[in-house]
Parts: structure tokens; C-alpha cells; sequence
């Protein structure tokens, strides 16, 4: 204790480490845990191996043997690219601490301590050793490749061991920290910033340190893609096929826990670093250090102000952080030696500029309804205003909802076209008859002004697809009315404002109470929450309109239709697009399909009818899969087919046997064919391939019908049928070549052109438990069970048994002692499987979305919200916003230059002022009786049809050819751009339950009910 107090008093603080490792290593009771850079000689409990390159080379690919297939060549180059890959990133690491760790740590004297030093370099070392013993393996597989080419086995053996996990996640949680000692090391300390540069100008490549330290970051990645390439070359039935779908499975879920950490480690660091701008006694400072707030989104923002005219006052960059229960905007600080910036990345520092409760946050469109909110209590950044000043009386209290000066214009035409309609009432008093002055010009003109305003809207829309106006609780008036305060931030693209108000809209939904909180995660700590991406529950409802009947549930498909008339923000906050079709009925008293509208943020029902039946089973055909010869338009425009043909349908089965299949929503739901399967069995499910409509039905039976020449399929004839058991058919999958028919605990395998039979394997032991629902994801496939509580992956090319997972063990957090349980539905979308019990619960397991095995791994999240019985249906609501919509204002412009008209007749000979010069074409009056009516004379030759300079223009052109005048029309020579999908998921059963409410409470619990969730926009 002496030695420490006289460290304490005298020595510096590595002086004082020193001493207390020292004292620790002789008194046992005050050892513990070390942490990144305790010591100066880290015991990290990993075991340090020395390779040496003499005794094992790197891995070398030997010269090419003759007589390979084109497949075997392509897989040769790959290992290729992945044995370069990998000694690149070796000599990488080996750069790290042969030229910066190892000079730094024999430096004398230093300029950064040996515990700084162990924590910029933290658990470097091991992740060579990793890597090192890899290169060893790697460097067998390599010598003996031409014999047995596999690899695949090796990646799962090599990166699925904990140590590489628990390696590189120190690693990854400890770059932010590691990247700010070394920016405060080069802001404080020249000797070292001339250390860090004369090692990047020594160096071939001129990498610096921070671009060497990213790359353990991007490794998996990288390996990733090889991997990928590699499979796409296996041929089916190879050797190393399920190998390599095992190893991208097992680098798709280690890039993804890496992943996650790093994006919670960032999203730590930029609230802090938020923090740090706060004064510690602020109520803001108290909020951000509890822990209890989550980062959502973060971006600079440019903040914008215009004068009373709509003119550009000024703007700045803000930072703007969106929490999930508040909004912070910040201004934006950079200080230091910008020299730096180009060894290791500078972060700003920020000053709070305001900050407010997420719930009084509104975003504001263009054409919004006026009684949205009270305009007259609005207030808007003003010209030489440097706070917000409420508008004066010269204003007329006009809020710009859009750029001021297109609106402005706007107006002006509409101006004009009232004045020009005055023009031509008097323009019918004329006696005369005028060859370019009468009705059809007049009327020209108006219909040019017209054409003008609705050029002058879209570009109104345009302008608004990156402005994000938000209106925010300000302090209220002299009279104490409450003021809102206008701000309008400029987002770097579409794609920015986009994403913007859908997290703002789901932040909001998230605050409510039944989302707080909305899941429950067993495998985690007390202190940890649901991640961000979290499905929210969104709004539940009754599913039938009509309560005079006890009508059950059977089944739900989303039939997506994109609508133009939603506006830029409704489509960031509306489900996706297109209409929800439910079904169901009662024994002995018919069916019932219920039609909802998904273009808003809470379904609206449209239609409502009755079936013969209830609804067992319904099956979504989209229009034109990619390959039919109804989906090109070369064949659609040479051919004679019915219109039917050309829509996407939904089908239905029914108790009584009854197919039948309607047009959707767009075509008026019209029931297009209608039969009866072979038998009049109840027809349990629906599947379609390119070429045929399967049912399977009560009796074991499989009916395929195909398709007839207009498209749809051939319900009048009679269907194959194959019998593949006594039981009933519950279950089918469609996949590339193969249709998959569960029959008990049977699966059968059938070919999807040809209808044979190529095998038949047992899903379950016990012959009890019949096969109820099937879900293919990457090469896997899995299977649910009328009895028990687990559910079964199989592989879909081998049909091996790979893994089972017992649901049970996850609903006893929700419901404690139930032993018993069963499940009724399963969905699997973006990456997530979705369990539904006969208890209501909701159970959410995370697997992987690439072309490997569909393993679970972790316990996944169980949904706190659910059904007071079974879960009878999950189905999926997908639609992708259209590439217009993504469209920015430059893309726009230049696509505006490339439909620039050629006119037919003389450009103007001046334009005299700026401004919008109505003119006409002399081909379009000199038809027209009458004289001309022009002050100047007609040059000889002309025979009465003098050439008409100042009037000779496109008034008509644009009347006559919309396509040349309307603007944000996309160029068909615009790449294709990247999609956004819009995915709600939808569960049915009886009634609502919320699991964590004391008491618990019941919502209609007899009643059929929906709930949706929602999950942000996949950018």
C-alpha cells in the first residue's frame, strides 16, 4: 500500500499502473480481471503459437493440370483469389506490429505508453495467430486440391471455434476507442503524428495505420463473397457443396454478430461524444448518460432559411440525431490539425442547438390537409431573422410548405390561365375570322398553361423529395397560445429523406404502450433491449367486418399494387403497398374474404364478400414471372390473349372442394374460374410453379393444373393427380425443379415438370406427427409439426436432418410452466423465422438470408404481444417503392436535357426577357381559315403564310405530346437503381393479448383478429 500511495503522489500515471500490477502479483486477494491495456504484457488466456515460415510456407496453388471441365477451372482461380486474399491479410497484420506496435513498445523514450500502446493493438496478435494456424490448413488443402477440391470443411472448422468470435469482437468493440487514442495521441503529440507519417511514406503502398487496422474489419466480408463465388461453381452433388453452404452460413452469422457490436460500440461513441457538448447539470446530459436511450439514426442535415420572397437566406450543416423517444439537432464543430485527417479519420465535436420529446415531433408535406395543424400558430425561419420570428402581417400567415419560389410561380400561372380564360371569352366576340387569332389558339393557350402548372407541380414534388420540414414545439407567445416553430432541413438524397420519416413514424409507434416494451430477449442481460431493427407492432383489428357470425380464420396473401397517388411521405409511412386478402368462414354457414386497403399506416377495409365455403388455403400468382411467355411485352403486343391473363390473380381453396381464382383489386376482384377438385375434397393448401397450380387436398391427393393459352391455368379439364399418402395433404413447397407434398410424417419429392415421384423421406419419427407447414430459406427448408414443440431444418438437396429447435424452450419466459406446446405457423422474411404457437406467442428467430444453411443460432426474441389463441396464419406484406421515387433533382435535370425537343421550325430570333414565352408552330394554324392578323408585312414568296419568328413555338407541341413537356419523366437510359422494400408481417388468431400487462389484458378475444408489425425500410 506505501508503494502505491508514493506512485499516486509522485509518479505518472503509467508509473502507477506499473506499481499496481506490481502489488497485485504479490497480494492474491487484489487480483482481477484485466481489461484492454492493464498490463504490460497482456494475459489474454490464449495460447501464442509461433509459425515459422520456414517449416510451413504460405499456401501456393501448383501449375494447372490438363483436361479440367470449364466449372473446375473457374473453382481453381477462386482458391486462388481466396489463398492471395489471405496472405495479403496476414502480411497486413504482421505490418501492424512489425512496423507500428513493436517500434512504438522499444521506443525510447516513448511517445505513447506501453498501456496506450496495448490498447491501440489490442488483440492484434491472436487474430494473427487465427490466422496463421488457417494459412496452415489452407496451405494442405491447396497441395492436395487437383485430388480431392474441397474447402468448404475447413472455413467451418477454422472460423466457427469461439476463440475466433471472442477474438475478433474485443477487437471490433475496442476500434473506436483504439482509433481515439491514436487522434489524440497526433493532436497532442508531434512526435508521434511524424512517427505515423514517415511509416506511410516508407511503406510500397503508402497504406496508413488506420487503413490497415480496418481491414480485420472487412475480412468476413471479403471471405464472404469468395465463398459465394465458389458455391455458384459447385455443381449439385459435389463433395464440397454442403460444406461450403455450411461455411458461408457459418462467416454470414460471424460478419453479422461483428456487425451489430460494431454498430452498437458506434452508436455509443456518437452519444458520448454528444455528451461531451452538454453541460454535465443539464437535465439533456442526465437523459443521454442513463443508458437508456437508443441511437436510431444519425446524418448531417443541411438546415436551410428562406426570406419572405422564397429566395436562399442562408444554410448550414447540422448534425441531427434521432433517439428513440427524442430529436436532437447539433451544429457542428471541426477544430484540430486537419493535417491528421488523412492518417486517422477526425470526428467533429458538437454544440446542441435544440433538442425536443419525439412525440411533439410532426413531419409536414406538401399538400397536406389544413386542418393537420394551425398554420396561423406556425412560425418560419425570416429573412435577417436569427431566431424564429413569427410572420407579419405581409406574410398573410403563408407558410411555404415547399421551395417559396416555385410555389410563387405556381400562383402566377394560375394567375395567367384566369386571365387568358378572360382572353378567349372575349376572343369569341370577334366578328372577323383571324387565321392566328381565334378560339383553337385560344383555347391552345389555356391548355398550355394548364400543361405549365402541372410541369410546375412536379417540380414542386421534386424539389420536396430531399427537403424534410419538421414542426417542433416552440415557446408560446405573450398570451401563452403554444407557437410551433417551422425547420426545414435539405437531406443528402431521396433516399435519406425516405428513411428519415419512416424512423421518425416507427420511432413515434414504438413509444406506445404496448411496445414498451414490445419483446423480450431470453438470451440476453437485464440491461440489454430489442435491437433497433425490432418488428413493432404497428395496430391490431378486427379481422371481418361483420359480427353477426363466428367466423374463423384460414388464411392470408398480400396482393402488392403500387399506387401513384400516394404522396413521397405516405409512402414512407404507410404499410406496404397493395391490398391484404383474408379468408375464413363457418362450418356450415359459408366463407368470407375480407379485402384491406394497405396504403396507409393503418388498413382500411375496401370490399367484402361471401364465399360457398370457408377459406382453407390462399395462394398470390403474381402477373408475369421472369422466363413465361405472357411476360414480355414483345408477346403481349404480337399475340391475342385474354386481358385476365395479364393480371396478377389470387386463388382460393375452399372446404367444399372449390378452387376458385379471382382478378385482384385493380380488376375489379371478379371471379375468373371456378372448379371443383377431383373427388370434392376440401383443398388444404395452394402452390404454383411457372407451369402448374398445385392443391393439395383431404384425401393424399396432389391435383396439378396447367396453364391454357391465355395464362391462366386450365381448371375446366381434368387435373394430374398423384397420390402421395392416405392422409391428408397439409403442406406444399414449390423450389427451382422440385415440388415438395407432405403427406403424415412423409415429405415427397416430386419433379415440378415432368410430376414424378424422385423420392420420398421420413421428416419425423414418430408417424403420429404429421408435416403442417413447410418454409424454404437459402438451401434449407423448415418443418413444422401437429405434434410436439419443435421444428425441424432439412437440407433441400441432400434431405438431411441438420438441426431441431424446441420452440418450447422460449415461450416459458412469457408463460412459465406450460409444457405443452404446439406449432400452428411459420414465415421466414428478411432474415427472420417467425414461430406462431397454439398458445398465441409469437417467437422470432434470427437465421442467415444468403445461400447457405438456414442454422439458428441464437434463442432469438419473444413477442410480449399475441393472441388469445392459436396463431391461425403469418403471412408477409412486400412491396419495393418504385426507382421514380428515388429519383434526385440533378438526375432529374439531366434527364430533362436528354428529352429537349429538336423544334421543326426557326428558333426565335431573341427572347427579349426572361421568362415563359408562349408560342405556337405555323404547321398548327396555317390549316386555319382567315387572315393573318400580324403587324408586320408578309415577306414575298410566302403565299400568305409569312414565317411567324416571335410567335413560332411549341404551344401546340405540348398540348399534342405530353412526354416532351412534363418533367421527372425517368430516361430510359437511366441505370436501374437500387430498390427499397417496405415489409409488414401479419398474424392472425383469436383475439389480442399483451403478455406483459398485470393484469393481462383481453381485447375481443372471441373475435378473429390481425396484428401488424412493422419493421423500417430495408435501405
Amino acid at each position: 500500500m506505501t508503494q502505491l500511495m508514493k506512485a499516486a503522489k509522485s509518479g505518472t500515471k503509467d508509473g502507477l499502473e506499473k506499481t499496481k500490477i506490481a502489488v497485485m502479483r504479490k497480494v492474491t486477494f487484489l487480483h482481477r480481471k484485466e481489461a484492454p491495456g492493464d498490463s504490460e504484457e497482456e494475459d489474454t488466456g490464449f495460447l501464442e503459437v509461433t509459425v515459422s515460415d520456414m517449416k510451413h510456407p504460405p499456401p501456393e496453388l501448383g501449375p494447372m493440370p490438363a483436361g479440367l471441365s470449364p466449372q473446375q477451372v473457374v473453382r481453381r482461380h477462386i482458391l486462388g483469389s481466396i489463398v492471395q486474399s489471405e496472405r495479403s491479410y496476414v502480411d497486413s497484420l504482421k505490418r501492424i506490429l512489425q512496423d507500428y506496435r513493436n517500434p512504438l513498445m522499444e521506443m525510447e523514450p516513448k511517445v505513447l505508453s506501453a498501456r496506450k500502446c496495448q490498447v491501440v493493438f489490442f488483440r492484434l496478435k491472436e487474430i494473427l495467430q487465427c490466422h496463421s494456424m488457417f494459412q496452415i490448413a489452407l496451405a494442405s488443402r491447396v497441395a492436395e486440391w487437383d485430388s480431392a477440391e474441397k474447402i468448404g470443411d475447413l472455413f467451418v472448422a477454422s472460423f466457427s471455434k469461439s476463440m475466433v468470435l471472442d477474438v475478433y469482437s474485443d477487437y471490433v468493440n475496442n476500434f473506436t476507442t483504439a482509433m481515439s487514442l491514436i487522434k489524440k495521441a497526433c493532436l497532442t503529440k508531434p512526435a508521434f503524428l511524424d512517427f505515423l507519417k514517415k511509416r506511410q511514406m516508407a511503406s510500397a503502398d503508402r497504406v496508413t495505420l488506420y487503413g490497415l487496422m480496418v481491414k480485420p474489419i472487412q475480412r468476413f466480408p471479403q471471405f464472404i463473397l469468395l465463398l459465394q463465388d465458389m458455391l455458384k461453381n459447385t455443381p449439385k452433388g459435389h463433395a464440397d457443396r454442403l460444406s461450403l453452404q455450411l461455411a458461408l452460413t457459418e462467416l454470414e452469422t460471424l460478419a453479422e454478430k461483428l456487425n451489430e457490436q460494431k454498430r452498437v460500440a458506434d452508436q455509443v461513441a456518437e452519444i458520448q461524444q454528444l455528451c461531451k457538448s452538454i453541460s454535465d447539470r443539464s437535465s439533456l446530459n442526465k437523459l443521454l448518460s442513463s443508458g437508456q436511450r437508443q441511437l436510431l439514426l444519425c446524418e448531417t442535415l443541411t438546415e436551410t432559411v428562406y426570406g419572405d420572397r422564397g429566395q436562399l437566406i442562408k444554410s448550414k450543416e447540422r448534425k441531427v440525431f434521432l433517439l428513440n423517444d427524442m430529436l436532437v439537432c447539433a451544429n457542428i464543430n471541426f477544430k484540430g490539425q486537419l493535417e491528421i485527417s488523412s492518417l486517422v479519420p477526425l470526428g467533429p465535436k458538437y454544440v446542441v442547438k435544440w433538442s425536443t420529446a419525439l412525440p411533439q415531433v410532426q413531419v409536414v408535406e406538401v399538400g397536406q390537409e389544413s386542418g393537420a395543424y394551425d398554420k396561423d400558430n406556425v412560425v418560419i425561419h425570416n429573412a435577417g431573422a436569427k431566431k424564429h420570428a413569427p410572420t407579419g402581417p405581409a406574410s398573410h400567415n403563408k407558410v411555404y410548405l415547399g421551395p417559396p419560389r416555385l410555389f410563387q410561380e405556381l400562383q402566377d400561372l394560375q394567375k395567367d390561365l384566369a386571365v387568358v380564360e378572360q382572353i378567349t371569352l372575349l376572343i369569341s366576340t370577334l366578328h372577323g375570322t383571324y387565321q392566328n387569332l381565334n378560339m383553337t389558339v385560344a383555347q391552345d393557350w389555356c391548355l398550355a398553361l394548364q400543361r405549365m402548372m402541372k410541369v410546375k407541380e412536379e417540380e414542386i414534388h421534386s424539389a420536396n423529395k430531399c427537403r424534410l420540414r419538421l414542426l417542433l414545439p416552440g415557446k408560446p407567445d405573450k398570451s401563452g397560445r403554444p407557437i410551433s416553430v417551422m425547420v426545414v432541413f435539405i437531406t443528402p438524397s431521396p433516399l435519406s429523406k425516405i428513411s428519415w420519416v419512416n424512423r421518425l413514424h416507427l420511432a413515434k409507434i414504438g413509444l406506445r404502450e404496448e411496445n414498451q416494451p414490445g419483446w423480450l430477449c431470453p438470451d440476453e442481460d437485464k440491461k440489454s433491449k430489442a435491437p433497433f431493427w425490432c418488428p413493432i407492432l404497428s395496430c391490431h383489428m378486427s379481422a371481418f367486418s361483420s359480427k353477426a357470425l363466428d367466423l374463423q380464420l384460414g388464411a392470408a396473401v398480400h396482393n402488392p399494387v403500387q399506387s401513384s397517388l400516394l404522396g413521397f411521405s405516405a409512402i414512407s409511412t404507410s404499410l406496404p403497398q397493395g391490398y391484404l386478402w383474408v379468408g375464413g368462414g363457418q362450418e356450415g354457414a359459408g366463407g368470407q374474404v375480407e379485402i384491406f386497403s394497405l396504403n396507409r399506416s393503418v388498413p382500411r377495409t375496401v370490399k367484402s364478400f361471401p364465399v360457398a365455403s370457408p377459406v382453407l388455403c390462399m395462394e398470390y400468382i403474381p402477373e408475369a414471372t421472369e422466363g413465361d411467355t405472357t411476360g414480355t411485352e414483345e408477346t403481349r403486343a404480337g399475340t391475342e390473349q385474354p386481358p385476365t391473363a395479364l393480371h396478377p390473380t389470387v386463388c382460393l381453396g375452399l372446404q367444399d372442394g372449390s378452387i376458385a381464382v379471382y382478378g385482384s383489386v385493380d380488376t375489379g376482384t371478379q371471379c375468373l374460374l371456378t372448379c371443383k377438385s377431383p373427388g370434392m375434397q376440401p383443398v388444404l393448401c395452394l402452390k404454383h410453379s411457372s407451369e402448374y397450380l398445385f392443391a393439395g387436398l383431404q384425401d393424399g391427393t396432389v391435383a396439378a393444373y396447367p396453364r391454357n393459352n391465355g395464362g391462366l391455368w386450365d381448371l375446366a379439364g381434368r387435373p394430374t393427380c398423384l397420390t402421395v399418402g392416405t392422409g391428408p395433404v397439409r403442406a406444399l413447397l414449390t423450389l427451382d425443379e422440385t415440388v415438395w407434398a407432405s403427406c403424415a410424417n412423409q415429405v415427397t419429392v416430386l419433379d415440378a415438370s415432368s410430376l414424378r415421384t424422385q423420392q420420398t423421406f421420413e421428416a419425423h419419427p414418430d408417424a403420429e406427427a404429421s408435416v403442417t407447414h413447410m418454409i424454404k430459406a437459402g438451401s434449407g427448408v423448415w418443418m413444422a409439426f401437429s405434434l410436439g414443440s419443435s421444428i425441424r431444418l432439412f437440407h433441400t438437396e441432400t434431405l438431411e436432418h441438420l438441426q431441431e429447435i424446441n420452440i418450447a424452450t422460449r415461450t416459458t419466459f412469457v408463460l412459465p410452466g406450460q409444457k405443452h406446446v404446439r406449432v400452428t405457423s411459420l414465415l421466414i422474411c428478411q432474415g427472420l423465422l417467425w414461430v406462431g404457437t397454439d398458445q398465441g406467442i409469437i417467437v422470432l428467430l434470427p437465421v442467415p438470408r444468403l445461400e447457405g444453411i438456414p442454422k439458428i443460432t441464437g434463442k432469438g426474441m419473444v413477442s410480449l404481444n399475441g393472441h388469445g389463441g392459436p396463431v391461425e396464419f403469418l403471412a408477409v406484406a412486400l412491396s419495393t417503392l418504385a426507382p421514380d421515387v428515388l429519383k434526385g433533382n440533378q438526375e432529374e435535370e439531366e434527364g430533362e436535357e436528354e428529352k429537349t425537343p429538336e423544334l421543326d421550325g426557326p428558333p426565335p430570333r431573341e427572347m427579349r426577357k426572361k421568362g415563359i414565352l408562349l408560342q405556337y408552330r405555323l404547321r398548327s394554324t396555317a390549316h386555319l381559315p382567315g387572315q393573318l392578323l400580324s403587324v408586320r408585312d408578309a415577306p414575298a414568296g410566302t403565299s400568305g403564310t409569312p414565317e411567324h419568328t416571335e410567335e413560332d413555338g411549341s404551344i401546340y407541341e405540348m398540348a399534342d405530346d405530353p412526354d416532351v413537356w412534363v418533367r421527372s419523366r425517368p430516361c430510359a437510359r437511366d441505370a436501374p437503381r437500387k430498390e427499397i422494400s417496405s415489409v409488414a408481417i401479419i398474424s392472425g388468431g383469436r383475439g389480442y393479448r399483451n403478455f406483459s400487462a398485470e393484469p393481462q389484458r383481453r381485447g375481443g378475444e372471441a373475435d378473429s383478429t390481425l396484428l401488424i408489425w412493422q419493421v423500417p425500410l430495408m435501405l
